[in-house]
């Protein structure tokens, strides 16, 4: 499989890696697997998945590479594990905005402001994703991961449609059918934003955004 590290040399004898125990052992694992994420999720964001060892995220955390096996078992589970972490903390600050914005139009200004490169993180970062999209072309077990991703995105996008609706903010829409194709332009857009396309910048891509949502909601 493309960008995955070579196999054990069967001749060295396998490192062996304690299981990490409950209560204080449990909380330093957790804490070192978090290290561990951060890592892969820079080393990915710098170099691109393919040219992203085992080797080098353990070295970048003075760890062996058999104790990240350990944690994440496969480059491409350690790829999909680093994104869900980079999403956490997205999807913390995202709530913490929806709370401060009471209409749905905010709301969905509030989405789109976090969703484009240029404001929710640098580009980069957005090699992550784009990075789990060639994964999951081709392998079913990372496109799993990819559906269950881009699932609580749309999720999230829901909630805030149907607590409009309930509002009395959005007249009738089949909120299924809005999300997914909301959440398919964000997509489109967050790749020309990020690959720098000389047409669609950031300013372009949040007013196409923002006309569409509101359009279909029947938002002023």
């Amino acid at each position: 499989m493309p960008g995955k590290d070579p196999p054990p040399d069967p001749r060295r004898r396998p490192v062996a890696v304690k299981e990490p125990v409950k209560g204080t052992g449990a909380a330093v694992a957790d804490a070192r697997r978090d290290q561990m994420l951060a890592a892969a999720a820079r080393l990915i964001a710098e170099r691109g998945f393919s040219d992203t060892r085992i080797a080098d995220v353990a070295s970048r955390v003075g760890a062996s590479p058999a104790l990240v096996i350990y944690y994440f078992g496969t480059k491409d589970s350690l790829l999909t594990e680093a994104l869900r972490w980079s999403e956490r903390s997205f999807y913390a600050a995202v709530e913490e905005m929806l709370h401060e914005s009471a209409s749905v139009d905010a709301r969905i200004g509030t989405l789109v402001s976090w969703c484009l490169p240029e404001t929710r993180r640098r580009s980069d970062d957005w090699g992550l994703w784009f990075d789990l999209w060639v994964q999951a072309f081709r392998h079913p077990e990372v496109k799993k991961d990819r559906a269950e991703l881009d699932q609580q995105w749309r999720d999230l996008v829901a909630r805030v449609v149907r607590a409009g609706v309930e509002a009395g903010e959005v007249g009738e829409v089949d909120v299924e059918e809005f999300t997914i194709m909301w959440a398919a332009l964000l997509d489109g857009l967050v790749v020309q934003v990020a690959l720098d396309d000389p047409v669609v910048d950031g300013a372009l891509a949040r007013r196409i955004a923002l006309d569409v949502a509101r359009r279909n909601l029947g938002l002023r």
